[in-house]
């Protein structure tokens, strides 16, 4: 465990003062540090009881035998691998981290597979956001004509005769941002509906991209696939008014070879042009919802008509975002969101958020009459909101929050097998120091052992409150060295970015 130096022990109780002395007092602390350093200092990790066996398959003898009962507390600990800041900080530095070099593959090049040709590619960086359901509070980004929330001239009402302007400058985390202006004028219901159908509506994006595209080339939609393919990566985020919208990173290839995975570029064809066909095929895109009951209407759903294409090559600057963009800077910036929730825009303070409780609510009660209104066994088409209540803390959104087309770049599964592969080597050897490019060739497949794991679940989290905070307080430590680390390589170099400090 990394020296900790004097923690803040002011907001915790008497107990679990006790508990964190009573660990650090312990014969196996030096284990247990280890095993927590293991697991990333993790924030809920798995605790398992049992043991691992290795085998030689020729002989049937046991060359190994690894069992809980030789670690402290008797508990194996593995990571909850939870992509969510707010539950697991550590472990969604690493989703956070995977996620960055995943995009970064696909838009930059020349890393985990992918050539550098891609970032010569037509390439945009495309956000998808909702329609207006009703006027709300809202924070300026830098660089708007003006950061008051809602500047009128004349006064206006809405029907309720609540007013329509606000003169305020709200801050990113102000509570007012994304509050409506009059509840009642606000349409909730369509607010749910649209949440969740919104990855009906990105599919049906990625479908009229590539239509646009051939009637574009003047060929038909067979041929177009010949000639040329729609490569993207997208990532949601919650806006403060807690609807999803998409960031998203699409690249055009031309037709691949026989010696090569990835195509090579189009030609004739330029990011700016993409640009303009992503604004039009999102423009095209509508879903006509069907009725969450028999009584009630369905909804006509389109994406907002605030649509920001931009293009992405390797000429744009790293740290401006007004613009063209270059490619790590881009995907620094999707990669931030990765690790967000529904959470974070209403942490469990009080007073809670009372725009994000209505939704929670209207969630609620648009499933219960999905339900009374359909019930189930009856012979007809079963109501496609029946399970809407099950998603009302993701605010009814029920779909991934990063996907990618297939050849987009590489996997998180194997993002995730080389680390697992690289901390295998440095187990076998501290000392070592790993060549990743040939890292697949060193660790291949062993066919002559077999190991047998024979693990049973206890529970998550730490065993004791003290225990949570030693390890919270480690990953910190770790955090500010990494991020002093990264620091200091960025100011000894040319490229470096505010930006791409997101990245983990």
């Amino acid at each position: 465990m990394p020296e900790l130096g004097e923690m803040d022990l002011s907001g915790i109780t008497p107990a679990q003062e006790r508990q964190i002395l009573d660990r650090l007092l312990r014969d196996d602390f030096d284990a247990w540090a280890e095993q927590a350093a293991r697991v990333g200092h993790c924030a809920h990790p798995i605790r398992l009881t049992g043991q691992q066996q290795t085998i030689d398959t020729s002989s049937g003898s046991v060359l190994s035998t690894f069992s809980s009962a030789s670690l402290p507390d008797d508990v194996l600990y593995v990571r909850c691998n939870n992509r969510r800041a707010s539950w697991c900080p550590s472990c969604s530095r690493t989703y956070q981290g995977d996620m960055w070099h995943l995009l970064k593959a696909g838009a930059a090049g020349g890393d985990k597979g992918v050539p550098e040709s891609v970032a010569s590619h037509p390439m945009v960086f495309a956000t998808l956001t909702a329609p207006s359901f009703g006027a709300v509070h809202a924070s300026k980004k830098p660089g708007s004509r003006t950061q008051r929330c809602r500047p009128r001239s004349r006064g206006e009402l809405c029907r309720h005769g609540k007013s329509l302007s606000c003169m305020d400058i709200h801050a990113d985390h102000d509570p007012a941002a994304g509050q409506p202006f009059c509840g009642d004028c606000y349409d909730y219901d369509a607010h749910v509906v649209w949440q969740w159908w919104a990855p009906e509506l990105w599919r049906r994006f990625t479908i009229a991209l590539p239509r646009l595209i051939a009637k574009w080339l003047h060929v038909t939609q067979t041929e177009a696939r010949k000639l040329v393919r729609v490569s993207f990566a997208k990532v949601g985020e919650y806006q403060a008014r807690g609807v999803i919208h998409f960031h998203a990173i699409i690249r055009l290839d031309g037709p691949t070879t026989v010696d090569e995975a990835f195509p090579s570029p189009l030609v004739d064809v330029d990011s700016a042009w993409l640009a303009e066909l992503v604004e039009e095929a999102v423009g095209s895109v509508e879903y006509q919802a069907p009725p969450i009951s028999r009584a009630a209407p369905g909804y006509q759903l389109r994406f907002g008509v605030q649509v920001d294409a931009r293009p992405v090559h390797r000429g744009a600057g790293r740290d401006d975002l007004s613009g063209a963009i270059h490619p790590e800077t881009v995907a620094a910036y999707i990669a931030k969101y990765s690790t967000k929730s529904a959470t974070d825009l209403d942490p469990g303070v009080r007073p809670a958020n009372p725009h994000l409780a209505r939704v929670r609510a209207t969630v609620l009660q648009l499933a219960e009459l999905a339900y009374s209104t359909y019930p189930p066994g009856l012979p007809e088409p079963p109501n496609p909101y029946l399970l809407l209540g099950k998603w009302a803390h993701m605010l009814a959104f029920r779909g991934h929050f990063a996907s990618k087309s297939r050849r987009y770049s590489t996997t998180m599964g194997r993002l995730r097998s080389a680390r697992r592969r690289f901390e295998r080597a440095k187990a076998f050897n501290p000392d070592r120091v790993v060549d990743v490019a040939t890292l697949d060739q060193d660790l291949g497949d062993d066919q002559t052992t077999l190991v047998i794991n024979d693990w049973r679940f206890v529970g998550t989290g730490w065993i004791t409150g003290g225990d949570a905070i030693l390890a919270a307080e480690a990953s910190e430590v770790v955090l500010e060295r990494v991020c002093a680390k990264r620091s200091a390589r960025r100011r000894d170099s040319s490229g470096a970015t505010k930006i791409e400090e997101t990245w983990p």
